[in-house]
């Protein structure tokens, strides 16, 4: 372990419920439980939790964490000073508590099952300097929900809207705090529209495109809250090379360091 590896690794006993499973994230030598059958992470979280940029002193919250990814992966690569996962549903906050505990990580990162529409009140007001999040991309009324109830809060704006998401975020972010999520291009204008009226200011956009020439399948987005207007348009992330392998970017990012 490094010098910011501050954790004491867990058995696993009596930390896996039934149905679940142990999946590892071949970073850091963490690992992550998961349902099979419920809400699981995709490469959305991944490619999240690398252009966030977290620095060392930052104080993240995660909104929606679902399983806890994001906080994982995010102490895996940036080991920030505190990591809090915020997350509706009750047995998915729950999973991702353990996997915490799991992962002997209880000092830095907290789980608080609680809702982005009435935030908790041990979440500080205008203290935390990094706030991301992976929302649900999917209006209430659109597409096709899925049977698990976790799955459908994760994917359609049931518990929440995009709206309520920013509004959380500038309400937690000090003056000049960072914002960064992953959303969908085709939800781009209003996710623009919703940052700015909600004084955070979008700064820094890449597209993600599955492979050269692709259009982009997602939008990553970072934003500064008080900030003055100017975004800057960074180059296309493409995930897969022609050979079908993983690119050289997306490979640090899964795997590197």
């Amino acid at each position: 372990m490094d010098a910011g590896d501050r954790r004491a690794p867990r058995n696993q006993e009596g930390l896996l419920r039934e149905n679940e499973r142990l999946d590892d994230l071949q970073r850091s030598g963490l690992s992550i439980i998961q349902d099979p059958d419920g809400n699981r992470f995709s490469t959305d979280a991944v490619l999240l939790s690398s252009f966030c940029k977290a620095r060392r002193k930052d104080r993240a919250v995660d909104l929606g964490t679902g399983t806890g990814i994001l906080p994982l992966l995010i102490w895996a690569k940036w080991k920030p000073e505190s990591i809090t996962g915020l997350e509706l549903d009750q047995r998915t906050a729950d999973m991702a508590a353990r996997s915490v505990r799991l992962n002997g990580l209880e000092n830095i990162i907290e789980i608080i099952h609680g809702d982005i529409r009435e935030l908790p009140p041990k979440m500080r007001r205008a203290w935390y300097t990094l706030v991301v999040s992976n929302p649900p991309y999917v209006r209430a009324d659109g597409g096709t929900k899925s049977k698990s109830d976790a799955r459908s809060l994760a994917r359609h704006e049931i518990g929440c809207t995009f709206d309520d998401v920013a509004k959380a975020a500038f309400e937690l972010l000090a003056p000049a705090g960072r914002f960064a999520l992953v959303h969908r291009p085709d939800r781009l204008v209003d996710v623009l529209s919703v940052l700015r009226a909600n004084g955070l200011e979008p700064k820094l956009m890449r597209t993600v495109h599955t492979k050269g020439g692709d259009p982009p399948v997602l939008v990553l987005i970072s934003a500064v809250k008080g900030a003055e207007s100017g975004l800057k348009v960074g180059p296309p992330l493409v995930i897969y090379a022609e050979d079908g392998k993983y690119t050289e970017e997306t490979q640090g990012i899964y795997f590197g360091k």
